[in-house]
């Protein structure tokens, strides 16, 4: 007895009571995001484009995989791949470069001229017949770009400046940017893929 006493007075005390709409209708409903008749369907619910299954079993996926690394090892190994490019990514920005290219640098680099230094975030290395990509970069002991610091300056006087008609109002500022020549040295590759 009871327990339907106490029952009846949650009930009064919620507002739920018989023959009466429920006065916070949300407080009714299930607050679940696996009930899919609550949730509207929109655009981000899922994607535009139908679902495609792949007409490739993954068995077959692994073999095609397996035969396109023993074709690049291959190429590796005979060094019969022509010349490599390679995008690296330094001081910020992304550069694609090749064995013996000059690369202007609007930054300041700690290495002294003369010195050589490893560039270490490969993103890309690719030849006439194959390219290897990173997600989101190439392993360390995979390829290695070496560099030499040519030279150490700064770049030409950037005057920027600004006014106000009819106000008195100058300001003139000369930017200087420090900038560093690298010359890439080589771009070498390990002598397998794993």
């Amino acid at each position: 007895m009871s327990l339907s006493r106490g029952s009846a007075v949650w009930r009064t005390c919620c507002g739920v009571l018989r023959g009466h709409p429920p006065l916070f209708p949300a407080a009714v409903r299930a607050q679940s995001s696996a009930d899919r008749s609550v949730s509207a369907r929109t655009s981000l619910s899922s994607p535009p484009w139908p679902q495609q299954m792949s007409p490739v079993s993954g068995e077959e996926e692994r073999e095609r995989h397996a035969a396109v690394v023993r074709a690049v090892n291959l190429r590796i190994e005979r060094q019969d791949f022509g010349r490599l490019f390679a995008v690296v990514h330094f001081a910020g920005r992304q550069w694609k470069v090749t064995g013996e290219d000059l690369v202007l640098i609007e930054n300041r680099v700690e290495a002294g001229c003369g010195e050589r230094i490893r560039v270490e975030k490969v993103l890309l290395v690719g030849a006439e017949d194959f390219t290897l990509v990173g997600r989101p970069l190439l392993g360390r002991e995979l390829v290695r770009v070496e560099a030499t610091i040519i030279e150490k300056t700064e770049s030409w006087p950037k005057v920027h400046m600004a006014f106000w008609k009819r106000h008195r109002f100058q300001r003139k500022r000369i930017i200087v940017q420090p900038q560093t020549v690298l010359r890439i040295n080589g771009i070498e590759l390990a002598p397998r893929l794993a």
